[in-house]
């Protein structure tokens, strides 16, 4: 890595903690499962009864416990929205956490137990389990990924490509199954991608060079990153001094041809249609890293359940 490179690979490294997440962000997605389930949010004519018609048939003033159960093995993801989720029901309700977030556990581990009034558990039981089953989803689909470039220096990436929402939350998810955050939106990081280089007419020669050039200069509080699909386009853009070079949709050829030719003077990054199958190939490269959005787009969910003790 050239040292007129403001970002180098260290310092793109980046994983979002739970530290990380607005806590006002989260409880107000607690707020919407929670106003879809009582008040047919959503709908346009919303229903003349509201609230949990099933609950309020139960005991009045019943309190009790239940235990979140692994039924797969998986990498837990979602813990701190559990006690969100129970806070918005009701009072009195605790969750005390048996393992921590990117933790792995088997059939059957127990990975908490809740307890407090009864109503306001089963209430929450829901939504709680779907935030959990779908972040421990990408959390044990990312950590697929990640052990297929074991041995190799190159370091995995998510991608933008998540529900309206749930963007950080899914890539907190991407960073507990131990692979790291690209940008998280259109602000922190200049992306020049295909589609703006056509704007701007700069798909090779001096504008290439002359259009990274701008964005230096214009942002240099920040990083620079070109997306190239030839060959060609790359010396414009180290000419520009970039510091990534986004190698879209590159055969393994030519990404070895990319890499040589780059040969440290940026950092390179592969994407485009990247399967956990050919990580391993990939990662022998010489890459810095591989962006991909499969483990969150094609993750499934897992199946945690809340067992009432």
């Amino acid at each position: 890595m050239s040292t007129e490179n403001k970002f180098t690979r260290d310092t793109l490294l980046s994983q979002l903690n739970w530290t990380d997440l607005d806590a006002d962000y989260l409880r107000q997605l607690v707020g919407l499962a929670k106003i879809e389930d009582l008040a047919g949010a959503g709908l346009a004519t919303r229903p003349e009864r509201l609230g949990d018609v099933t609950t309020a048939l139960m005991p009045e003033g019943a309190t009790g416990k239940a235990l979140l159960t692994a039924r797969e093995p998986m990498v837990v993801c979602g813990l701190g929205l559990v006690q969100l989720a129970l806070n918005a029901y009701g009072e009195g309700c605790h969750f005390e956490a048996n393992i921590q977030d990117g933790g792995r556990v088997a059939t059957g581990d127990v990975l908490g137990t809740l307890s407090g009034p009864s109503g306001p558990l089963l209430q929450a039981e829901r939504i709680l389990l779907n935030f959990l089953q779908h972040l421990s989803g990408i959390a044990t689909e990312t950590r697929h990924y990640v052990a297929a470039l074991q041995g190799s220096d190159t370091v995995l990436l998510d991608t933008r490509k998540t529900l309206p929402g749930y963007r950080v939350l899914q890539k907190y998810a991407f960073a507990c199954g131990g692979g790291y955050n690209h940008r998280i939106g259109l602000f922190d990081r200049v992306m020049l991608k295909d589609n703006h280089l056509a704007v701007a007419g700069a798909t090779g020669g001096d504008r290439l060079t002359d259009t990274v050039r701008l964005a230096r200069s214009a942002c240099a509080d920040l990083p620079i990153e070109v997306e190239v699909d030839t060959l060609e386009q790359i010396p414009p853009v180290i000419a520009a001094g970039a510091d990534i070079i986004l190698l879209d949709n590159f055969a393994t050829e030519d990404l070895k041809t990319a890499i040589a030719l780059i040969d440290g003077r940026a950092c390179t990054e592969a994407s485009g249609g990247i399967q956990i199958d050919s990580l391993a190939a990939l990662g022998s490269l010489g890459l810095d890293f591989i962006s991909t959005g499969a483990p969150v787009h094609q993750s499934t969910w897992k199946d945690i359940g809340l067992d009432w003790q």
